[in-house]
Formats: structure tokens, C-alpha cells, sequence
């Protein structure tokens, strides 16, 4: 599994909604920068799945074009917008096909460092804008996640990588 937060956004302004803010121009280099060190550590990106607000989306569409993917194979999930409740963060992972090995969540703090406590227990550290944790399990199903139980292979910053 790999979380990764969207990059930085626009300010938020009264011409736009939070939903519409886009990345900035440093938000799409890191973006790029990232999904460059990260295809260099996992080939196969699997299921990319982000929240549908502009900026998760942003970030989402750069890396699926970093691996080469259309951006219509980029699915949009509005509970990474309007919120998964902490307690339902396990049953989000456990109904996920198992068609795929891997799944790439794109989304926004507090979720996305709520969901590498969750799933692990050696994460406590609040993921950066454009960090990506990479979380692996020992199983082969996603229904049967419990919480705790993932290994943190990799916590990529991008002040620790670019």
C-alpha cells in the first residue's frame, strides 16, 4: 500500500472553494519529483485511488503520467474528500479488490497520516505535503487487513530526497 499527500495547493481564497484549489507551481515539481523516486522503488503502481478534490487529483494525475498510465485509470473517491472516520479506516482497505497488489490512496491530512497509524504500528509521524509512506502487509487479501499490522518499508520526505 502507498499513502501519499497531495502536494502543496493554492492558497485558500474567496474566489474558490477548498474542493477547487489547484496545485502550485512547487506543488507540481515536487509532484514530479516524487513520483520519479517512487517508480524508482515500486515498478507497479497498481491502483492509483484519490480523493476527488482538485489538488489529491493533481498530485494523482502526475504520478499516474510519471508511470506511464491514462488518467481515466485514476479512480476518484469522495470519503477521501469528505472523511473516513478513523474507526472505518480498515473496513475502507477491506473492501478493495484483490484484482491488485498494491493500491496508491492520494489524499489529505489528518487521513492520510491517521491511515499509516492505523495499518502500522511504527508510524506516529504526520506525512508531509508530498510525503508517501509504503506500508506492506503479510497477506494477500485485502479483507483481511487488521490494524497494526503493516510494516512501514519507506517514509519518503521530499526535503529528505530532493
Amino acid at each position: 500500500m502507498i499513502l501519499v499527500r497531495h502536494s502543496h495547493a493554492e492558497t485558500q481564497a474567496p474566489e474558490i472553494t477548498d474542493f477547487e484549489r489547484s496545485l502550485t507551481t512547487k506543488g507540481k515539481r515536487n509532484s514530479r519529483l516524487m513520483a520519479d523516486v517512487l517508480k524508482s522503488k515500486l515498478k507497479d503502481p497498481g491502483v492509483m485511488i484519490t480523493s476527488p478534490a482538485f489538488r489529491a487529483y493533481e498530485t494523482a494525475l502526475i504520478f499516474s503520467e510519471a508511470y506511464g498510465l491514462d488518467s481515466d485509470k485514476v479512480r476518484l473517491c469522495r470519503d477521501l474528500y469528505s472523511g473516513i472516520r478513523e474507526d472505518s479506516i480498515i473496513s475502507f482497505f477491506r473492501s478493495q479488490s484483490d484484482d491488485y497488489d498494491t493500491i496508491m490512496l492520494f489524499g489529505h491530512n489528518s487521513l492520510i497520516s491517521d491511515m499509516a497509524r492505523t495499518l502500522s504500528s511504527d508510524s506516529a509521524e504526520d506525512l508531509p505535503k508530498t510525503g508517501i509512506a509504503g506500508i506492506s502487509f503479510k497477506t494477500d487479501k485485502w479483507d483481511a487487513l487488521e490494524p497494526g499490522t503493516g510494516t512501514i518499508d519507506y517514509l519518503l520526505k521530499p526535503k529528505s530526497v530532493l
